[in-house]
């Protein structure tokens, strides 16, 4: 047989009766690899998690304190046109 008639020929299906392992499907899949992805986190340690949460705060205090004074710039300029 030359190569391209191996190519042609189909491959023959595993039997019905067969010794093969049945993999999960559905819901269950779902779960068993869920499962195994939750195993490849890497959790932050106590002291990460203090350092980047109070990053956080500290922006949002900035942020804050940055549009509260840009409306208060804005009610000042229009208060001055408006009255």
């Amino acid at each position: 047989m030359t190569k391209n008639e191996l190519k042609e020929q189909p491959k023959e299906a595993p039997k019905a009766g067969a010794d093969v392992q049945s993999e999960p499907t559905g819901v269950v899949k779902l779960f068993v690899e869920s499962k195994a992805e939750f195993g490849k986190i890497v959790w932050p340690t106590r002291q990460q998690l203090i350092s980047e949460s109070a990053s956080v705060l500290l922006m949002i205090v900035a942020v804050a304190t940055f549009v509260y004074l840009i409306d208060a710039l804005f009610r000042a300029i229009a208060l001055q046109v408006f009255q």
